[in-house]
């Protein structure tokens, strides 16, 4: 018993400054990675009636149905057609599963707690996504705030597709 609880212990530390990178455009962003469940490739969509234009609609997921964001979209960028490279990062956010949709998937990557910093505070309310800036080597990843990514009346709704 005491070598499982060891082997968990190790799998949580094993995912501290852990973040999973991903593209949009030409910038790179991170989520905590404790927040991930998969990774999958785009795949048939069902849109939902009366629910924001940044949420596509839900997929099913081995039987599992889960809502799915453009992060784009979500962003306020143009939309993009979805290829081969587009990807679904599946994430936990309080009680909500959800896809994220996103132009491609980098790598997971270890930011140490100093090598990150607060956004600049250029807009009021810009950078409400924005939790923080990783440094990693000359680039800048943007840290993704994965509870702000839906807002509370959105993922209330969410809840009940």
């Amino acid at each position: 018993m005491s070598n499982v609880l060891q082997h968990e212990e190790y799998e949580e530390d094993n995912q501290v400054d852990k973040f999973l990178t991903f593209v949009l455009e030409n910038e790179f962003y991170g989520i905590d990675i404790k927040h991930v469940t998969e990774i999958i490739g785009i795949q048939q969509i069902t849109e939902v009636p009366e629910v924001p234009d940044y949420i596509r609609g839900i997929i099913n997921l081995r039987g599992k149905i889960i809502p799915v964001m453009d992060v784009r979209l979500r962003f306020k960028k143009d939309f993009r057609e979805y290829n081969d490279r587009t990807c679904i990062i599946v994430i936990d956010v309080k009680e909500l599963s959800i896809g994220l949709i996103v132009d491609s998937v980098s790598e997971v990557l270890t930011i140490a707690p100093e090598e990150i910093v607060l956004p600049p505070e250029i807009n009021q309310g810009s950078n409400k996504y924005v939790m923080g800036i990783g440094k990693v080597g000359s680039e800048v990843k943007l840290l993704l705030n994965c509870d702000k990514l839906l807002h509370d009346e959105v993922s209330e709704q969410l809840l009940h597709i």
